[in-house]
């Protein structure tokens, strides 16, 4: 890697005390991790400069996913898998979950216990808010199961469920909410396609106890129709939900009602600078909320090419951070800010425990029409800093050499 690109994490609370995770709050040593294909790196992460410094790698049986920490800090949870992304590609043989030790001292990575096998593609895995269970989303088919985490931190036994868990249509998210009662399971559903008619996005809510997700209800605006959820996350004291619509280019905020989410959005706001000049592959991705609550993160990702003398170059679209302040008393998010994330498909980004950093993840390369030439940009990681308003402020870029795979998944640790 040279100079180009980074990332971090957090996920906090909504209703009583929240839960610490990705290390919010906690003293020590930072640590940032990243995937590219089968590879999952570590680097040094220094807040103050804004620098990472690549320190070592550990290779899983396929693709890396997803990864989240457990809550102690001391061990991390991947997924993995051959399979192509999306509806309709390639679909493998090879899925697993991975449990690796940290180390303490320099969040080196080592394999802690046999890795798991999964049936089908892993798109997105989280513990429990006390690391006790495992719980993975897959997209194709659409399922989500529970794995135990022992109490040395290898994972466990799968717990099956009492009944059939209805897991929408191409889940891509299952996160428990800070209290540990409800697990929100984020289905993104499709977009009309070649005659298909659309397929229904939706929130799926299940309370949750020893492992087991019971008593279902789905939350699904205008019966799931023109609402394609991809990502949430939860304000830190207060009762809302940020949800971001992958397949509508929005920001929305839902407010929990006791162990039940209110039917239809309070607020709905644009992610996009241009929303009337949608391009094809317009997307919107992750969501994050800054750890003082006061302000919430949304990704624009465009990755749309077109011919040009031969070559397929970058045919518009949005690769920012639509940044948006919180009103405290509402929870209305009111946007303040879009910064150039300086690469192309965005996937991933994240906020650094203290609130200081954030970096964007960029998932491949991308050749770009410079007048008659042109140009090559490889994946990058793009670091910023955030002001005391909740603004961000571009330093520095990583690239990232990624050959034929894909820079699929970043975040950070603190040990």
């Amino acid at each position: 890697m040279t100079d180009r690109r980074a990332f971090l994490s957090l996920l906090a609370g909504a209703t009583a005390a929240p839960t610490l995770s990705w290390g919010q709050g906690a003293a020590g040593k930072l640590v940032v991790y990243a995937s590219v294909g089968p590879e999952l790196s570590w680097y040094d992460a220094d807040v103050a400069r804004a620098t990472l410094v690549r320190r070592g790698s550990v290779t899983l049986p396929a693709n890396v996913q997803y990864a989240w920490p457990h809550v102690s800090r001391r061990y991390l949870y991947a997924t993995s898998s051959d399979s192509a992304s999306g509806v309709g590609g390639f679909v493998g043989k090879t899925h697993h979950a991975s449990a690796f030790r940290i180390d303490p001292a320099s969040g080196a990575l080592t394999a802690h216990g046999a890795a798991a096998p999964l049936a089908s593609r892993p798109i997105h895995n989280t513990t429990d808010r006390g690391s006790e269970f495992l719980l993975t989303a897959y997209n194709n088919p659409s399922a989500v199961t529970v794995h135990r985490i022992n109490p040395d931190g290898m994972i466990g036994a799968e717990v099956k469920q009492p009944g059939p868990v209805d897991a929408g249509i191409f889940a891509h998210q299952v996160l428990l909410t800070p209290d540990n009662r409800l697990a929100i399971v984020v289905t993104r559903g499709n977009d009309p396609d070649k005659g298909k008619p659309e397929d229904p996005g939706a929130l799926k809510v299940y309370h949750f106890r020893d492992g087991v997700l019971a008593s279902g209800a789905t939350v699904a605006p205008n019966g799931g129709y023109g609402f394609g959820p991809r990502h949430i996350d939860f304000h830190t004291t207060q009762p809302w939900i940020y949800v971001s619509l992958e397949r509508q280019n929005k920001l929305t905020m839902f407010r929990r009602e006791g162990d039940a989410l209110a039917p239809t959005p309070a607020y709905a706001k644009d992610l996009l600078a241009e929303p009337h000049n949608v391009r094809p592959r317009q997307l919107g991705g992750a969501v994050h909320v800054h750890p003082n609550g006061r302000y919430v993160y949304g990704i624009n990702r465009a990755d749309y090419r077109v011919d040009f003398e031969g070559k397929r170059v970058f045919g518009g679209g949005e690769n920012s951070l639509a940044v948006f302040s919180i009103d405290q008393t509402t929870g209305e998010p009111t946007l303040i800010q879009h910064a150039d994330t300086q690469g192309f498909h965005p996937r991933t980004f994240h906020i650094d425990p203290s609130g200081r950093l954030l970096v964007v993840a960029h998932i491949s390369p991308m050749e770009v029409r410079e007048g008659s030439a042109v140009m090559a940009v490889p994946a990058t990681l793009s670091v910023f800093r955030i002001a005391d308003d909740g603004k961000l402020s571009y330093v520095r870029r990583y690239d990232v050499e990624i050959g034929k795979a894909f820079m699929w998944w970043m975040g950070m640790v603190q040990v």
